[in-house]
């Protein structure tokens, strides 16, 4: 049997392909499909079936893409509801593909339509191997079950609780488990690092398997959950519904000054995916500013609008194919093309530009002292911020601060700050989108500021 995990930092998603006897199926692929079709071609392998074990949130799933591509059936979860052709799945289905024999599980908890996939290597044995549990049981953790709003997160944690305890935890302690999600994924609140585990392991010394109550687990679980992305409700439609197939990775275009301009000037998206200090020092005003980095996807997810096409500003050429990557992989599929020799054609054209200052913790401290100079607002997460923040500094979520930036005086000056001052970046790009004149961005943020010997308070 073959098996090997394809991994995406940032949004932190592992998916699989399992291969015996020149076929194998994918288990929930990512949008960006190219991957596994080289696999596949290098293993000598034929895609013939593509699980999905619930649907994802967090990222536009690939399982149409890739079907279109190799002809390959699609498995999903009996009462998903999709809108077009699948095999629907239910408890006690088993499938051979090759020598592997896949098992269905009905896990609900996280989504109501979750199932988990025991695996057998026929060639070896009988008894299950291996199981891929999507988004119910991580490494260290489990599935959160309030994404679809507080009346249905007690039912959804209790269901959670008999997923876990009486269905995958009555697997052999031997059976490994390989997750939908590892560290920094938004669909739990604590997932480890390591990309995979065994049953037994888990039972052990996962807090989700200690001896308590459905209700006591219920209680225990819901405390302190992680904000939810606000695209994490678009994308499930949207793989409920069907992706776009987009056939190829789409291409970045070069526009020229001119029609740049006229994207811009028609109110559209301009993405700004240079440093904050680069953008700080100028940009094209009403831009976004989300750093290149692993958590694009998340980012852009979370504060661009859906309905406008996007024109790009950024620097180094080597990263267009990573950023339209990142950017499918949240829907994000109307990508015009980006501004030709950026922010220093836009300038050198004499062009309107915007700027977001950088005050060193130095300098904020000092404003500070001077007694209603400037609002500090810590765009960080409850946990975060309630962990350590600068004395009266006001907390709103970067994901958030769109809907409450209207807690804030628009007419006052605002420092933003997070953790080194990336977030407070994206924050103070939005802040500027309303209509404030006076936004810092606080360089090295928290971190800085600690390290300087200033006060934190908790």
């Amino acid at each position: 049997m073959f098996l090997k995990q394809f991994y995406i930092e940032g949004l932190a998603h592992a998916s699989y392909m399992v291969g015996a006897e020149g076929v194998a199926a994918v288990i929930d692929p990512r949008r960006d499909v190219d991957i596994y079709l080289r696999e596949a071609k290098e293993q000598g392998l034929a895609i013939t079936h593509i699980f999905e074990t619930h649907l994802h949130a967090d990222f536009v799933s690939g399982h149409l893409e890739l079907a279109r591509q190799t002809g390959a059936k699609i498995l999903m979860p009996k009462s998903a509801g999709v809108q077009y052709d699948y095999v629907p799945l239910s408890e006690g289905i088993k499938l051979r593909i090759g020598s592997v024999e896949f098992g269905v599980l009905e896990t609900p908890g996280h989504t109501p339509e979750h199932i988990g996939l025991v695996v057998a290597d026929l060639s070896r044995a009988e008894e299950p191997c291996l199981v891929f549990t999507g988004d119910v049981l991580f490494v260290g953790d489990v599935g959160r079950p309030d994404l679809f709003g507080a009346q249905m997160a007690k039912e959804l944690s209790e269901k959670l609780f008999v997923s876990l305890h009486d269905k995958l935890g009555n697997l052999s302690d031997f059976v490994e488990v390989y997750p939908a999600h590892g560290e920094g994924s938004l669909c739990g609140k604590n997932l480890s690092a390591k990309r995979c585990s065994t049953i037994g392991y888990e039972k052990r010394f996962n807090h989700a398997f200690k001896p308590a109550s459905a209700s006591d687990f219920s209680n225990e679980l819901l405390v302190e959950m992680p904000l939810v992305p606000r695209y994490f409700h678009r994308t499930s439609e949207v793989n409920r519904k069907g992706p776009r197939i987009l056939g190829q990775l789409p291409q970045l275009n070069p526009l020229s000054l001119e029609e740049s301009k006229k994207i811009y000037e028609s109110g559209n998206t301009v993405l700004d995916i240079r440093t904050p200090e680069s953008f700080g020092g100028a940009h094209i005003p009403s831009s976004y500013n989300i750093w290149f980095s692993p958590a694009l996807s998340t980012w852009a997810g979370s504060v661009l609008p859906y309905n406008k096409p996007i024109i790009l500003i950024l620097d180094d050429a080597d990263h267009r194919e990573e950023v339209v990557r990142q950017l499918i992989r949240v829907g994000f599929d109307d990508l015009v093309g980006y501004i030709d020799g950026g922010m220093e054609t836009w300038m050198n054209a004499g062009l309107p530009i915007s700027r977001i200052p950088q005050l060193s913790v130095h300098e904020l401290k000092e404003k500070l002292s001077r007694q209603n100079e400037i609002l500090v607002t810590d765009v960080r997460s409850g946990t975060e911020y309630n962990s350590g923040h600068i004395a009266g500094a006001l907390n709103i979520h970067a994901g958030q601060i769109d809907d409450r930036h209207v807690e804030l005086d628009n007419k006052e000056p605002v420092a933003v700050v997070c953790r080194t001052a990336h977030r407070s970046s994206i924050a103070g790009s939005i802040l500027k989108k309303h209509g404030f004149s006076e936004v810092y961005n606080i360089s090295g943020g928290m971190t800085a500021w600690a390290n300087a010997g200033y006060e934190v308070v908790s």
